[in-house]
């Protein structure tokens, strides 16, 4: 073990949103062992500063947005890759256009923007919605990550736009995430395992949703969350506990044992 990637939402919190006290220990050996951590989740910087105590957003390499931002002091990484908004108005075309009923939401590096007033307390499990802008505004932006919910026809808006973005959908098919194409949280450890001069092989992966399908590809010991998706499981050299069961610190207990 080289390295070890953690999804956050489904992964190491639990359905409260919390690190239990099993796992924040099982985190806290990886570091005494000189293991690298690397966080790697949908979420902007802002949340997850209060879902994570902040020793482990200190030792940990941080990857937001699905890969569209990679943080890290210790590596003098801070690297921000965004869609142009060129292609990001033709999206918001399309959906006012052809999804009566979407709702659209815009992350640019920290900051969240709408062009209406929306709620996504219950579907993310947030505090702060999105900033109401000018929709001319919103055109304006080069986003980091775009957000689309309550689509009519994933497959229509995949088929337009997944020839110039990275397209997932997540959060039991909730919640489209929009990036830069190319941009996946697999590209981001890539470049993290070159900095380290670490082995892919070598990096143990947990994750539960599509976003993660990518690093159970790349990665040499991919671990699905018993919740996670059948697809992960299908992929995985290992299914551990749910989240709600300490999935990620009963595998890794059973390493350091």
């Amino acid at each position: 073990m080289e390295a070890v990637v953690l999804d956050l939402d489904g992964t190491l919190l639990n359905s409260d949103k919390k690190i239990s006290e099993r796992n924040l220990k099982s985190i806290e050996k990886l570091n005494k062992n000189r293991i690298p951590v690397i966080i790697a989740t949908a979420r902007p910087p802002r949340t997850v500063r209060y879902l994570l105590p902040e020793d482990i957003q200190s030792l940990a390499i941080m990857v937001y947005y699905n890969g569209a931002m990679i943080v890290s002091e210790q590596l003098s990484i801070n690297q921000h890759f965004t869609i142009d908004s060129i292609i990001s108005s033709e999206i918001i075309d399309y959906l006012i256009e052809m999804e009566r009923h979407h709702w659209l939401s815009i992350e640019a590096e920290d900051s969240w923007y709408s062009y209406e007033d929306l709620d996504y307390s219950s579907i993310m499990k947030v505090t702060c919605n999105p900033q109401k802008i000018d929709l001319n505004k919103l055109r304006q932006i080069n986003p980091t990550k775009i957000l689309v919910s309550n689509l009519s026809s994933f497959e229509s808006l995949n088929k337009k736009f997944s020839n110039r973005t990275n397209i997932v959908n997540t959060d039991s098919n909730q919640i489209t995430q929009i990036m830069r194409l190319n941009i996946s949280k697999e590209y981001a450890v890539k470049v993290i395992a070159e900095k380290l001069g670490i082995s892919l092989n070598k990096i143990v992966v947990f994750g539960d949703d599509f976003n993660d399908l990518g690093l159970f590809k790349l990665c040499g010991y991919p671990v699905a969350m018993g919740n996670a998706i059948a697809e992960l499981k299908d992929l995985a050299k290992e299914v551990t506990e749910t989240n709600d069961n300490d999935g990620v610190a009963k595998t890794l207990e059973a390493y350091f044992n």
